[in-house]
């Protein structure tokens, strides 16, 4: 009976571990004709369209990004310097609400908590918002307008509450009995053991900083403050790409290659990213289930 139990459980994981990877390998194909795609020729995708394997290899969509790689320079650093700030300054703010509505002995938590979900389910729209920023803010032009919409998320904060409720009563009360405050129980307790829930929103919060383009779209002009993901926008939305440094700094008799630069611009600006997730990919998971647990 044993032996049939273990041979039931071998096949069923080596059934299990083929169909994961399959899932994995449709889940890399975009992205791998993706990367392909950029270094192929231009005049091969146009008869032939996108292979995984190419003909004709080709770095003239990188050579026309970085013929004048002042602008994707400046582009990384806005958007470095925005996710950074973002996810830092979001941690601290997010984590600290988390905090305040999962102790009990707060008495408007559960009101407080409402107000915070119904955000989630109504919004005044994107008009009113914006004449919010713009004309009442001032934050036309202004990096403001890029760091403050994404900074505190309803969501994350109903997470971030959910997931220290699963922090036992028992570490806040002995600090109290010991003479700590609430502001030293939260830094020096609290936060430490939340390093899931933390590293699970750290990690929305650089996604949401790194592949926002919308914002800039509505609130910038500057050429110099565009983020990677509108400078890929602007890339995108023009088949010739004339309307971008990359293209209005070359030649008169170049033109770079709009299929393939599309690829190009997709892989320089959604790279790094990609390398982050290995780093908290152990925390993400055990964050969002813990945080999960109660309601």
């Amino acid at each position: 009976m044993k032996i049939k139990t273990e041979r039931a459980s071998v096949v069923f994981n080596t059934i299990g571990y083929i169909f994961i990877t399959f899932l994995a390998v449709l889940c890399l194909l975009p992205f791998l004709l993706i990367v392909t795609g950029s270094f192929t020729a231009e005049s091969e995708i146009i008869r032939d369209g996108f292979k995984i394997i190419p003909n004709e290899w080709s770095l003239e969509a990188y050579k026309a990004i970085f013929r004048s790689p002042e602008q994707i320079v400046k582009a990384y650093q806005v958007t470095i310097g925005l996710t950074l700030t973002g996810v830092v300054l979001g941690l601290f703010l997010t984590s600290m609400a988390g905090y305040v509505l999962s102790r009990k002995d707060f008495k408007y938590r559960n009101a407080l908590s409402f107000f915070i979900y119904f955000t989630m389910l109504f919004s005044g729209g994107l008009i009113p918002w914006y004449i919010l920023m713009v004309k009442y803010l001032g934050l036309k032009d202004s990096f403001l307008a890029l760091l403050l919409p994404p900074l505190l998320s309803a969501f994350n904060v109903i997470l971030m509450k959910n997931f220290m409720k699963s922090i036992p009563d028992s570490i806040t009360e002995s600090a109290k009995i010991d003479g700590a405050g609430d502001f030293t129980i939260y830094w020096k307790l609290i936060l430490p053991l939340s390093t899931p829930g933390l590293a699970t929103i750290g990690l929305f919060l650089a996604l949401g900083y790194w592949n926002d383009w919308f914002l800039a779209n509505l609130y910038i002009n500057t050429q110099d403050k565009y983020p990677l993901q509108f400078l890929l926008y602007r890339t995108l939305a023009s088949a010739a790409v004339l309307n971008t440094s990359a293209a209005g700094n070359l030649s008169p008799d170049f033109r770079p290659p709009s299929e393939t630069l599309k690829m190009a611009a997709a892989i320089v600006v959604t790279g790094p990213i990609v390398f982050l997730y290995p780093f908290v990919q152990r925390y993400f998971v055990k964050g969002l289930t813990l945080g999960a647990v109660k309601g």
